[in-house]
């Protein structure tokens, strides 16, 4: 009995110590001793500030703003979580877990990326040189919207002038482009049989009229659908003879020429 009195007297000591280290209260606060927790987390709250502020790279008042309670909530978190087997500090872990959650509460409330600047989101790179990972993004997004606009723009020029051969304007195609998706499935089939039937893309080229009877007989179509179609046709079967990428986008070009999409 006089060993388990003692065992108790010293258990309390230790627990009011107050040169205890972090991961010592944790361990008690794991031990069951939720006193401890409250003592805990009321002693750490200027710590706690003091990571929010940085985070916000602002002053924050504790009495008002949400960052703190965000922060406050995390610590708490963070206090449940760690391991003391891990071989990491505690507030280093803490900290760890409060940006986590602040990040989460910025980019859920948009109104506060006003306040919270893009440097918040700082981290270190190998090399321990500072890089921010939304401004690499945006960097990289920005770089390939440049690219694939400069590619846009050559494309329309070369395919401009392929069209003009045959009396037919880029800003016809929006208009001569079926609305319904079966007629320009149908369309598209009639253009992709001329495309791949050498003699008659040739006889396109060299003539500039379309082979309305050889596309009837070969599609199995009525000649008033080939001819009331025909510039919508031809633009088809241009794109799918041609390296168009984004225009096959942009007229809705479901199919494409056999064995084209690998490079044959």
């Amino acid at each position: 009995m006089f060993k388990r009195f003692l065992r108790r007297s010293t258990a309390a000591e230790a627990k009011h110590d107050e040169r205890l280290a972090p991961e010592q209260i944790i361990k008690l606060i794991h031990d069951g001793d939720e006193q401890q927790r409250e003592k805990f987390i009321s002693d750490y709250k200027p710590y706690v500030a003091k990571v929010t502020s940085g985070f916000c790279k602002r002053y924050v008042d504790p009495t008002r703003d949400d960052e703190f309670s965000v922060a406050l909530t995390a610590f708490n978190e963070a206090i449940t979580q760690f391991s003391p087997e891990s071989g990491r500090s505690f507030l280093s872990f803490a900290e760890t877990v409060m940006r986590r959650r602040l990040i989460d509460y910025v980019r859920k409330e948009q109104r506060h990326l006003k306040t919270v600047p893009y440097t918040a989101f700082d981290q270190q790179d190998e090399e321990e040189q500072i890089y921010n990972p939304i401004d690499t993004k945006m960097a990289l997004q920005a770089y390939q919207l440049k690219q694939d606009g400069d590619e846009r723009r050559l494309e329309i020029e070369e395919y401009t002038k392929e069209l003009q051969q045959f009396q037919i304007s880029f800003m016809e195609l929006a208009e001569c482009s079926p609305k319904h998706a079966d007629s320009r499935l149908l369309l598209q089939g009639i253009a992709q049989t001329l495309a791949g039937t050498r003699e008659l893309f040739a006889q396109l080229y060299v003539s500039g009229k379309l082979p309305v009877k050889e596309l009837t007989e070969l599609c199995g179509v009525s000649r008033k659908t080939v001819e009331r179609n025909r510039k919508y046709i031809i633009a088809i079967s241009l794109i799918l003879n041609g390296t168009y990428p984004y225009l096959s986008d942009y007229l809705n070009i479901t199919i494409s020429m056999p064995g084209k999409e690998a490079g044959l």
